[in-house]
């Protein structure tokens, strides 16, 4: 019978990856020097915001924070960290039958966020009236259905690269009060340009949602990268690619606007993992193009 206590061996390379990058690899050796012998990595910026990737026992099923996450045919997995994530986190391994379980415990960083005061949006989308609130409703759903969206696709390890070129005009995780009255914190890159401007897919991927005129975001377009990992493009004035079309980085998609809930034409670029708001300037430096 195989002796289940185990001894840790924790063994922690930290390697610079543009600001601070942590590389961490554990291994879970059985006393008895079975072949029962597991492994995970972790690799990324372990910070509010981020996209983390690794590699585990692909017989292993992976949670983080009691999530389950895709782990594909190589041990591949990747999770996000949202804006608010604890300052630690937890990834539990299991065996496919759950009788074997492991725990990893990992320290998150911690961000201190702007607030940005924004004036001149339309009154309507501060205080929205009560006409609309089912529409509101209704949008919301249609963006989360496409964000649930899962497949074993890795186009998001294509890396990423921006959109289009533009002065920066607001960042994540800002905290925003609209025409003097509070706000939910924004949850994208701000890239200002001009009325009309061409925007590229950021990386490969398939159109996941299209609506042209969503109350707050306008012209909206959802592109998925595989395991849950989607671009989210808003304020356009027009989206030219099609629901379901698969798209290569650098294909146009669609052109600037100032719509839905906005002061002037700019890009709004978002990144989730799943309902996860991610930090796209964290995920660019995290997996930067590797074509250019």
């Amino acid at each position: 019978m195989v002796n289940k206590s185990m001894d840790f061996f924790l063994k922690i390379s930290i390697t610079t990856h543009s600001a601070i990058s942590f590389k961490c690899l554990l291994f879970i050796m059985a006393l008895n020097l079975t072949p029962n012998t597991h492994a995970l990595e972790l690799d990324g910026v372990i910070s509010q915001g981020s996209l983390i990737s690794g590699y585990v026992d692909p017989v292993l099923k992976l949670k983080v924070m009691g999530k389950k996450v895709r782990v594909d045919s190589s041990g591949l997995y990747v999770f996000g960290l949202g804006r608010n994530a604890p300052p630690k986190i937890t990834l539990t391994t299991s065996s496919i039958d759950g009788e074997i379980q492991r725990s990893y415990i990992f320290s998150v960083i911690q961000r201190k966020y702007k607030v940005q005061n924004i004036f001149g949006v339309p009154q309507k989308t501060v205080n929205p009236p009560a006409e609309v609130l089912d529409r509101i409703r209704r949008e919301a759903s249609e963006v989360r259905l496409a964000r649930k969206i899962d497949t074993g696709t890795l186009d998001f390890l294509a890396g990423f690269k921006m959109p289009l070129r533009g002065k920066i005009t607001g960042v994540y995780g800002s905290r925003r009060i609209y025409n003097g009255s509070p706000g939910n914190p924004h949850y994208g890159l701000d890239i200002a340009a001009q009325e009309g401007a061409n925007v590229y897919a950021p990386a490969p991927g398939v159109v996941e949602l299209v609506n042209e005129s969503m109350f707050y975001s306008g012209g909206t377009l959802i592109i998925g990268h595989g395991h849950g990992v989607s671009s989210t493009f808003i304020h356009l004035s027009k989206v030219v690619v099609p629901l379901g079309k698969r798209v290569k980085k650098g294909d146009l998609i669609a052109r600037v606007g100032s719509t839905g809930r906005s002061t002037g034409p700019h890009l709004d670029w978002r990144i989730n993992w799943f309902g996860v708001r991610l930090d796209p300037e964290l995920v660019l430096r995290r997996f930067p193009s590797i074509d250019g």
